[in-house]
């Protein structure tokens, strides 16, 4: 049976290797992550990028990894005009809105709704702001992976497990530890866009048989993991829950035997 890996990188950064060998990064926030295991210097290879928003934890080094590799990059609209001030060729950049699909080296991916911001100050000092975006990510035959970006959650999440029935999760349904936000000069912040609680619940809507929990530096001792994973362990199937909760230590490789359909 094919293998997908998927490794967890800190906060919603993520590298999927595909059966194929081919490397996906999802929010490639690598030099600046306390936590990542990896900065750009230590990538070996890169054949796509997706970017879900603009905020610098999910943009990341998108930029300086599109110009090192040559590789495409999917996002919106806005995300674009960022990439290209920071000097990335524009014919190596996808945009997509909501429901739209490229193939970009033979790798399918879907951008589906997000309920969120994106909202940045250029390089050139304009401002811009977009439509954020969720991926589903066609890794391999019968692998359909869902990031969620920074969305809330909505009830249309329903219909997003109906229609495309993601296998995997990879939610971002934590809070970023108070102290490192503090740090950031983010003051009086009080939960992520989608709580422990309520990531469980998108789980669940989604349909996935596994529910990986990010968007947290460190997973000891963390409320909303802690709910995540009690609210999913109490929706059984036979004796396994239906939506299996997974949180992965940075650096950490999670493997996914696809059905290859």
């Amino acid at each position: 049976m094919m293998k997908t890996k998927i490794r967890f990188l800190g906060v919603a950064a993520f590298e999927i290797t595909n059966s194929q060998g081919k490397v996906i990064l999802i929010d490639p926030f690598l030099n600046e992550n306390p936590v990542s295991p990896m900065k750009v210097n230590d990538l070996q290879r890169v054949d796509l990028v997706l970017v879900t928003h603009l905020a610098y934890d999910h943009l990341g080094d998108a930029a300086e990894i599109a110009q090192r590799f040559k590789c495409p990059v999917v996002c919106g609209a806005e995300v674009k005009v960022f990439l290209v001030q920071k000097g990335v060729d524009p014919g190596l950049i996808r945009t997509v809105p909501w429901g739209g699909q490229v193939n970009p080296c033979g790798i399918r991916v879907r951008a589906v709704e997000c309920h969120h911001t994106s909202f940045r100050q250029s390089p050139k000092g304009d401002y811009l702001t977009g439509n954020p975006l969720s991926f589903i990510l066609y890794a391999d035959p019968g692998v359909r992976i869902y990031h969620s970006g920074d969305s809330a959650i909505f009830s249309d999440l329903k219909l997003i497990g109906e229609l495309y029935q993601p296998n995997i999760g990879l939610m971002c349904a934590c809070e970023i530890e108070k102290e490192y936000l503090e740090k950031l000069g983010l003051k009086d912040h009080y939960g992520n866009e989608m709580n422990g609680d309520e990531g469980a619940l998108a789980a669940m809507w989604l349909r996935l048989e596994y529910a990986i929990i990010c968007h947290y530096l460190n997973k000891e001792n963390h409320a909303d993991i802690d709910h995540f994973f009690a609210i999913l362990k109490c929706r059984y199937s036979d004796d396994k829950p239906l939506t299996k909760p997974l949180a992965l230590n940075p650096g950490e490789i999670f493997e996914y035997e696809g059905s290859g359909e």
